[in-house]
């Protein structure tokens, strides 16, 4: 209570921010986990049924089984594919002067600014002799008929990782860049005189350790757009996709919630979404304190 009492102007700077989050971040968390218990329409009152939505989609709903498979599948490859590559990435335009590198990092942060690149994906991909990709290995007889790279289900699911692991040098690629700029460079001087031996090394006991806020943040910014791909999907294969190849849990809960209007059973799947998103940013934080350890 003395704390607050000695930082209350603090406090009354931070009101306006933390009454406007609460209001539309956290309450509706929390109204959506109460509607998760409830069988809701949106036209009549909610029905408490418990656990039932959660036995439905755990038990009976074998498209919710398909939801999270493709979800935890997309999540898994291209989250940490596209973490890597950002910092991979920021790491080599780290190491050319001022002028090139910020032609650079604007040349790689592009596609994620570009609303159009959904359009230029699908001219890529098209399924018939006119596409880039069929028109290349065509022309070089790898192919001899046109690949249905959109519509095939053999093929859909690796053609939106590429996508999404292009499209993931976003906000991580940037915290990144700008973290390779904080690290003092009279760090690297005093680790040459105590015998280090390589640039691996220095990114290892230097440069990741001193970076550890910005991939804190890239890790959680790639978790988030992993689960978020749903709406690139949308855009390149259609909605649904071709035998629910690429129905995600984010999709189901625009179906069921936007479509179908049950927002209690569309309520719980935000909530299994939620609960995802947690532990995988819990683990992804406690993975980066070791670092450099």
């Amino acid at each position: 209570m003395k704390k607050l009492l000695r930082y209350k102007a603090d406090y009354l700077f931070m009101l306006p921010y933390l009454i406007i989050f609460f209001t539309f971040q956290v309450l509706p968390v929390l109204i959506s986990i109460i509607f998760s218990f409830t069988n809701f329409n949106v036209f009549e009152a909610p029905d408490f049924v418990g656990l039932g939505n959660y036995f439905k989609m755990f038990l009976n709903d074998d498209l919710f089984m398909t939801a999270l498979a493709n979800t935890l599948v997309l999540t898994v490859i291209t989250g940490p594919v596209g973490y890597v590559l950002s910092f991979g990435v920021a790491w080599m335009v780290n190491e050319f002067g001022p002028r090139l590198r910020a032609f650079l990092t604007l040349l790689f942060y592009i596609p994620s600014l570009t609303g159009g690149m959904a359009a230029i994906w699908m001219i890529f991909f098209n399924g018939d002799q006119y596409g880039i990709l069929n028109g290349i290995l065509m022309s070089l007889n790898a192919i001899f008929e046109p690949i249905q790279w959109l519509t095939d289900t053999q093929y859909m699911m690796g053609v939106a990782i590429v996508i999404a692991i292009w499209m993931s040098l976003g906000t991580s690629f940037l915290a990144f860049v700008a973290g390779f700029r904080t690290v003092d460079e009279k760090m690297y001087e005093a680790a040459a005189i105590d015998g280090m031996r390589n640039r691996f090394q220095e990114l290892w006991y230097i440069t990741l350790p001193a970076m550890r806020p910005q991939l804190l943040f890239g890790a959680v910014m790639s978790i988030t757009s992993a689960f978020g791909v749903s709406a690139m999907i949308t855009q390149v294969f259609g909605f649904p996709s071709t035998g629910y190849r690429l129905y995600t849990l984010v999709h189901m809960l625009e179906d069921y919630g936007g479509l179908r209007f049950e927002m209690g059973y569309a309520s719980a799947i935000a909530t299994i979404l939620f609960i995802l998103m947690v532990v995988l940013n819990r683990a992804v934080q406690n993975l980066i304190a070791k670092v450099g350890q």
